[in-house]
């Protein structure tokens, strides 16, 4: 495998955007997909890209507090229902140094809403010392528990084809 998306979802809005990102980078490049609870807690050195997306909860990476917070919201059961992509990378492991990475989140569509929980994903990625291949990017939803806003699904698979154009196809 080339490419490694790991997610959390609460709703399934951010899994959704984690397939269609999946989808975007098979194109080029073989892709596994996980929730964060069953992702590895060591990268496999196959891996060449770790894309990792989460949910904004106030105004950054889901805690143990909101993410309690949004299953007594939620109509049914949480997507991710365990620790979130905050305590996976805490204990995450990488052992090629030629990984790259990329941060995606959902939030809600509203102007000048502050923090990104892309941004703080982005951030632990590079102190575990894997480089960033692409700025962190944001999907919208239309409320706390979505739908996602029209077209989002589509910008994210068009994000991960080209996450999957910045690197070199290998020689068979």
């Amino acid at each position: 495998m080339d490419a490694l998306v790991v997610y959390e979802s609460m709703y399934g809005n951010t899994k959704q955007i984690a397939e269609a990102v999946a989808e975007g980078l098979a194109t080029r490049m073989p892709t596994e997909v996980v929730e964060v609870g069953s992702a590895p807690g060591l990268v496999a050195e196959e891996v060449r890209l770790l894309v990792v997306g989460g949910p904004t909860h106030a105004f950054s990476m889901s805690r143990a507090s909101t993410r309690q917070s949004a299953a007594q919201q939620a109509p049914g059961p949480l997507v991710s229902r365990g620790n979130g992509v905050r305590e996976w990378l805490a204990s995450l492991r990488t052992p090629s140094s030629a990984l790259g990475s990329a941060a995606f989140d959902t939030r809600i569509a509203k102007p000048r809403m502050p923090g990104s929980a892309a941004r703080g994903i982005a951030k632990r990625l590079r102190r575990l010392g894997i480089r960033a291949v692409a700025p962190a990017e944001s999907f919208y939803v239309t409320g706390t528990q979505g739908p996602l806003v029209e077209g989002q699904l589509e910008r994210a698979r068009q994000w991960g084809e080209h996450l999957a154009a910045s690197f070199p196809v290998p020689a068979s």
